[in-house]
């Protein structure tokens, strides 16, 4: 198709919108490994897990096997609101760049939570109500996933308790006024209204907190409290089966106008964005139908992929959930407070750790200062201001585009555009200013988070 026929946001209509999940897994030789029992170190059955997630939602974390789960009516209902949502032709960058590349983005920021978070957000709350819950908690990074859920939450009038982690909850009040607005509790994690909150806060006095102490919180207070159940919104195969609507339509747009994508990439914390926007295409690419450069994009500041290591370990610093095997930084380990973005769990997906480890997707870490100068150049050419996470994703978007300019290739390149930064100015502040910087963690303070991993099979 020509130039001149693809539009700068292709649409698809609400017909058009996918109406079932895709399920990477199923189509996986090499499984994920399995979450484990901290206890016995056994595989956890249904029964283990039900006391933490819902119902549902604990068969969708054990299911391997198939490929397509439909999504309910009440959920597509919701989706309508802002799905599908556009894939646009970064025809403005591109003309920046000078570059032959063709650069798309799948741009997830057009709803009120301001990010992809609410896909799974209103599918986790839509089963807590089925199954007659009060309430759910959870922990929340950026914020991001904290706004999406207490939306959710307010939709289907369950309570809704939030840890936020504790920098995050001081650099943007305003992300915590929305959770508040929307019926939400938001305390800083760690706090001292849980026993896991207290002991971190007496083993690190004065930590600005992480996701993996916010996780133990929130798992504290689900488990504790009748007719409570915890909800994450990223890591978990639950989310990324949710999140996979990104990739659907992603793909059913390029197909709509007969492109094809050379490499996909996305920014990665946890998973969820990552794991969603490539579901499809490592499916074909699993299934040996296509092949694509699939790339990761994390900060250099939480380098999970690139400078941790597959083992199992905890999913929290409290050391209460349940080992997975993942690329880990050690649950002991927390990200220094000037990293600005989400991405701040020391572990990755059990689904992209196993993806990784097995060659079918690369990684980078990027410094959060050239973080920032790309999305600066993005925000001025394309008229959005993006979340430093989504951002991780433009750098590396705009360095291959690049380098299409100076080998002549003209390559199609897709990345994720998970939300917007407008609750994120105090970061914009700190990089206009100057005073940004970009600290990387040591080898030496890797290997002692990496010495506190459990002994698993030992």
């Amino acid at each position: 198709m020509s130039e001149s026929k693809i539009p700068y946001k292709i649409y698809l209509s609400e017909e058009e919108m996918p109406t079932s999940w895709y399920n990477m897994r199923a189509d996986m030789t090499n499984k994920p490994a399995p979450l484990l029992n901290p206890g016995t170190g056994e595989p956890l059955k249904a029964e283990e897990l039900a006391p933490i997630f819902c119902e549902e939602l604990v068969q969708q974390e054990l299911d391997e096997e198939t490929p397509y789960t439909p999504i309910p009516q009440e959920i597509l209902d919701f989706y309508r609101m802002y799905r599908p949502s556009p894939l646009v032709r970064a025809y403005c960058l591109e003309e920046k760049l000078q570059t032959p590349a063709k650069i798309y983005y799948k741009f997830e920021g057009n709803n009120t939570s301001g990010s992809h978070k609410l896909n799974s957000a209103i599918a986790q709350a839509y089963y807590a109500k089925k199954q007659g819950l009060r309430g759910v908690t959870t922990e929340t990074g950026a914020g991001q996933w904290g706004t999406a859920l207490s939306m959710a939450c307010s939709y289907f009038d369950l309570d809704c308790k939030v840890y936020m982690v504790k920098v995050s909850y001081e650099q943007k009040p305003f992300r915590r006024e929305v959770m508040r607005t929307y019926g939400a509790s938001v305390v800083p994690s760690p706090s001292d209204t849980t026993e896991v909150g207290r002991q971190i806060l007496a083993e690190h006095p004065g930590t600005t907190g992480s996701l993996g102490c916010a996780i133990s919180e929130a798992v504290e207070v689900a488990t504790s409290n009748e007719g409570y159940r915890y909800v994450l919104g990223s890591v978990l195969n639950q989310v990324l089966l949710h999140q996979s609507i990104i990739g659907l339509e992603t793909k059913a747009a390029l197909d709509k106008y007969g492109i094809r994508p050379d490499m996909i990439i996305g920014c990665a914390g946890g998973g969820s964005n990552l794991g969603g926007l490539i579901a499809p295409f490592m499916g074909e690419k699993l299934r040996g139908e296509a092949d694509y450069q699939i790339i990761a994009v994390e900060p250099a500041s939480c380098p999970s992929f690139t400078r941790g290591i597959y083992a199992y370990d905890f999913c929290d610093t409290g050391m209460i959930c349940p080992l997975a095997k993942m690329y880990t930084l050690g649950h002991d380990f927390i990200p220094s407070a000037n990293h600005a973005g989400g991405l701040r769990f020391h572990g990755m997906s059990t689904t992209l750790s196993q993806l990784y480890h097995d060659g079918l997707m690369e990684a980078r870490a990027i410094e959060q200062t050239s973080v920032f100068e790309a999305a600066t150049t993005f925000a001025r050419v394309e008229g959005i201001l993006p979340a430093p996470e989504s951002s991780h994703a433009i750098k590396v978007a705009i360095d291959e585009a690049l380098k299409c300019k100076e080998t002549g290739e003209e390559k199609t390149i897709v990345f994720g555009l998970t939300g917007t930064g407008y609750f994120d100015l105090t970061a914009y502040e700190q990089f206009n200013n100057g005073t940004m910087n970009d600290y990387i963690p040591t080898d030496e303070e890797l290997e002692a988070s990496f010495a506190k991993l459990p002994k698993v099979g030992e």
